[in-house]
Order: C-alpha cells, then structure tokens, then sequence
C-alpha cells in the first residue's frame, strides 16, 4: 500500500475533453464555474470540470427537443439507429484499455474488474440495444370489422439520465443505449464524483456520427444540474439510478411536468445461507456480495442469514475467503479491492463500523486497518451478532461491511429478509429446489439468485420492489419507460 500514490501516477491515459457537450460541442460552464474530480487511491485532484449550471442545463435540453423534433434524428430508419449504437460499442471496445483506465483513476475501481467487466459490459449494452431497434413493434387489434385498429410504440422523448458514481460508464450506457435505440435524445448528468468516462463516451458517440443534440452530457453538481434537469419542461423522463431520498426529491421536482420516471434507488439485500447449502461456494460468494467493487453495490448481499445450525463452520469458511479480499492499489492487476470513491462516502462507512460496535454487534474483521494508507480505503468489515432492527442491518451503508444475522427456521428468515423498506435483489443457498422455489416466491426482491450471486445479462430485468425503486433496466422492459404507446383507430 505504500506505493499506492506511485503506481496509480504511472498511468498515461489522456484525459477526455472536460467542458460540457451540448448539441454536438464542447462549451465551458455558462457561469464559468469548475469542480474538482479526485484520486480516491490518493486523495488528489485528477483534473477540474465544468459544473453545469441551470442555463447549460436549458441549453442542452431544448437542444435535445429540436433533435427529437427535427433535423436527421426523427427521420432515421431502426436499421440506421441500429448501426449507430453497433459503431458506438465498436469504438468502446477500441478505447477499451483507455476507459479501463479513466474508471479506476475516476472512481477508485481496480484495472482488473474495468478490464473485465465495467467496459466489455458497456459496449454490451449498445450492442444489445442496437438488435433492439427494429423488432420493438406495435399490433392489431381486432376490436370491430368496421375499424381497422392498432398500436404503435413511440420514442418517449427527451430523456434525462441521471447516472451514479459506483459503475459510471456501465450505468450511462444503460441508459443511452436503449433510449438511443428506440429514437429518444438523450442529456445525460453524470455522478460529480467521476465525469471522466461519459465525457470520453460523449466523444466517441460525435465519433460514431450520432447527429448533433441527439447525446448531451453535462456533469455538474445534483442539487443543481440535477433538479434543473428534472424540473426542466421540455425533459419528457427521467431515469435515475441512486439514493432513495433523492428519488423522493426527484418525484416533488417531475410532479408540475408530470414526467414519465425510471427508479433503481439502492437495497439492503439479504443473502441466505440455509443448513444444507454447500457452505464453500455460499461462503465465497457472500464475499463476493459484498466485497467486489468496495460494497460500493446497489444490490450486495450487506445482510447474511445464516442457519444457526451451521453458523460455526460457516463463519469459520467466511473469515477464511474474507482474507483475499484485501484492498490494495486499483493499478495493480493482481488487486481485488480499490478505493472508496470520496472522502465523503469513505467517512460514512467508517461511522457505521462505529454505529455498529454501539449497537452491540460483535466486530468478527475490521476493515480500518487500510484507512491507515494514503487513500479512500477500507478493508473487509463483518460483524456477527447482528439483529435485524439494528441500523447495521436496516440502512444502506454502501461500502465492505458486511452485517452476519443468525435465524432458525424458514419461516422466520423470509420474515426478517422481507422486513426492511427496500426490495432489490435477494439470494438464496439451499440442495432443496422446492425450498428454492418457496423462498424465491416469497421474497420480497426484483430480482432472486439461487446458488449464485450477482449475475447479471442485459437481456434480464433489473429493478426493485418497495423503496429500491419502479420500472425495470435490461431486456424488452426497459422500453416500457423509453417508449409510449398509440392507439389508431380507422373506420374502414
């Protein structure tokens, strides 16, 4: 760790434009003003930004309506939306290894999961989206002989994205592409904490031919750039990925538009571990829920049920796989751990190590040893001991601390899994297929993995119940949110 500072300095990558793109060029801030982006593995100023201001945000929207309404966009065909976002997932795979790079200097990533999986999984989103393009279709429907009656399915509009700091090019693409294929526009407002990668993306998307005003991104801070992009009247929805609160202040601000909104707002997953599971590969992946990408994961499995028939050996397991798991610098490719991606989130998962030691949990692997080096990092964090009304177990703390609950019987861990106000994702280990079934069925989650977890593919819904939020990401249910449907009806 000591080298931290060093290592991640070798990097050469260039960095991409840093003033704002609206209606195909780069524009300084109206007002002038700048933010700073960070090294999370060194504290230090990586470059300064543009912040976007209401009037950007004015500008970049009603840019984005005159190419929605007119110009090339409106006219192409799907075929051509299609090669669009096959040329964009081209040029992702071209400045792969640069983006690769961008991410972990950004937000802190190791370079072996941006390598592997944050940039290969968004040039997969526009590839995906892009066969999309031509086969969302409308219908007949035969209501009466005397009419010939049927459906269309329309682009939404103007669509405002609003993407988060822990998967920034993974997210961005997730929105754009499917916006992108179905003839939406498209103003992006990327996580102040790392605008590095969407203002590369919005370089390569001029570079792939999209007409101008069709992509705008403009980072800028939330309270800002954010709710002038929600309030603005000319933004037809709103897709968010983030913290609940600020979905409930997003909601206050679409309510005078009434705008269409897309939520993904973050859980606190269970993940449980029944006798009979094979307590190797659950105790692997319990690491893996909630130590890839620094718990910085909307869905980590932060609550582990475990039977208490089989907590001692299954702990004992746990602590074992818990040992690889060991932050380190983001540009070595042998690292498992990065950074915490802020000062800011860094200081919140430290006063929850701390809020659950008041609370009574017992303190099974302490993560702060890290926080010693230069850097945002945290280590592995368990506690065990934990009861389920604890704030450990209740609130979401975004970072490697993982809150281990003891239950007895089926019954009672459906009902602690299920008692919380979110509702995104679940696991479930167990031999017992109809256990599986049973339990799959009854939790309360967008999304349940059986003897896995965290797997995920474009062509599957992602989204959650209760406070995680409504409307899904991934297959056709994305366009349930970026299309709109017609009913026609012509008297034969």
């Amino acid at each position: 760790m000591q080298n931290v500072k060093k290592l991640v300095n070798q990097s050469t990558v260039k960095l991409p434009k840093t003033q704002l793109f609206i209606d195909g060029k780069w524009r300084a801030a109206q007002s002038g003003k700048t933010f700073e982006t960070n090294n999370p593995a060194t504290g230090e100023m990586i470059t300064k930004i543009a912040e976007a201001g209401e009037a950007d945000i004015d500008l970049a929207a009603r840019a984005a309506r005159r190419a929605f309404e007119g110009g090339a966009w409106p006219g192409t065909r799907a075929s051509e939306r299609k090669a669009y976002l096959h040329k964009i997932a081209e040029l992702i795979r071209t400045h792969q290894e640069e983006l690769a790079q961008l991410e972990m200097l950004d937000a802190g990533k190791p370079i072996a999961n941006t390598r592997a999986i944050d940039i290969p999984a968004s040039a997969g989103a526009f590839d995906y989206y892009a066969e999309w393009a031509d086969k969302i279709t409308g219908e007949t429907v035969p209501v009466d002989p005397n009419y010939f009656s049927y459906t269309l399915r329309e682009p939404l509009g103007v669509i405002g994205a609003i993407t988060p700091w822990n998967f920034p090019l993974c997210m961005a693409s997730q929105k754009i592409a499917p916006a992108l294929a179905m003839g939406n526009t498209v103003v992006l407002k990327p996580a102040e904490q790392t605008p590095l990668t969407a203002l590369r993306l919005a370089e390569l998307i001029a570079k792939a031919g999209v007409p101008e005003g069709v992509v705008n991104v403009l980072p800028g801070i939330g309270e800002c750039a954010g709710a002038a992009l929600v309030r603005h009247p000319e933004v037809d929805g709103i897709s968010f990925t983030g913290e609940y609160r600020t979905g409930q202040e997003i909601m206050k601000n679409a309510a005078a538009t009434l705008k269409r909104l897309h939520f993904e707002l973050g859980g606190k997953s269970p993940n449980i571990i029944f006798a009979d599971a094979d307590l190797e590969a659950a105790a692997e992946f319990a690491c893996d829920g909630i130590f890839f990408n620094q718990g910085e994961v909307c869905c980590s499995g932060s609550r582990l049920f475990v039977d208490e028939k089989i907590k001692k050996p299954f702990t004992e397991a746990l602590l074992e796989k818990a040992k690889s798991w060991q932050p380190g610098n983001p540009a070595n490719p042998k690292t498992g751990m990065g950074a915490i991606v802020s000062e800011d989130q860094f200081k919140k998962v430290m006063s929850y190590i701390d809020i659950g030691k008041k609370e009574g949990a017992k303190l099974l692997l302490d993560g702060r040893a890290a926080a010693k080096s230069k850097g945002y990092f945290i280590g592995p964090t368990i506690f065990d001991g934990v009861k389920n009304n604890m704030r450990l177990a209740q609130e979401e703390i975004f970072g490697p601390v993982l809150a281990q609950i003891a239950f007895k019987n089926f019954d009672a861990v459906i009902r602690e899994a299920n008692h919380t106000f979110y509702g995104l994702a679940a696991a479930v280990w167990t031999r017992d297929v109809q256990k599986a079934h049973r339990a799959a069925r009854a939790l309360k989650a967008g999304v349940v993995w059986v003897n896995c977890y965290g797997e995920f593919d474009h062509a599957m819904p992602f989204g959650g119940y209760k406070m995680s939020g409504f409307g899904r990401e991934g297959g056709r249910y994305a366009f349930d949110f970026y299309t709109q449907v017609k009913s026609v009806w012509m008297k034969l």
